[in-house]
């Protein structure tokens, strides 16, 4: 290998690697611990259920990742739930997790959030494997 083609493969890497770093970081969400999760999830329990069909203070978690907001039947969702209008995909759970009262102004749901982004990730892989 020459200089040139040397520093060629350099420079091209050396460019490319921000680029590499971004698209890992344009999706944060993915690549969670379910097994993490799970213990992250036992604040979850407090308010939901993970069984479905069983309501406490908040709809059942079962089979969030994939359902519509504001969607189980029966559960008596605020106005500001109800008119939220999107799919729990993990996307959407990690930006709500952080703070969802933020996100839903006017939600029923008053937990604070999960302001480390590691515990998002990881309670949304968790949820991800309640189906």
């Amino acid at each position: 290998m020459t200089v040139k083609t040397t520093l060629a493969a350099a420079l091209a890497f050396a460019m490319a690697a921000p680029v590499l770093a971004h698209a890992d970081a344009a999706k944060p969400w993915e690549g969670g611990d379910p097994a993490a999760g799970k213990v992250v999830a036992q604040k979850c329990q407090l308010c939901h259920y993970l069984e479905p069909n069983k309501v406490k203070i908040g709809p059942p978690l079962w089979g969030v990742v994939g359902r519509h907001s504001g969607s189980v039947p029966g559960y008596p969702y605020s106005t500001a739930m109800k008119n939220y209008n999107h799919v729990w995909t993990p996307e959407n759970l990690y930006v709500y997790l952080e703070a969802p009262m933020k996100v839903v102004v006017g939600t029923k749901m008053t937990f604070a959030g999960l302001k480390n982004p590691t515990d998002r990730k990881n309670v949304i892989a968790y949820l991800e494997t309640l189906k």
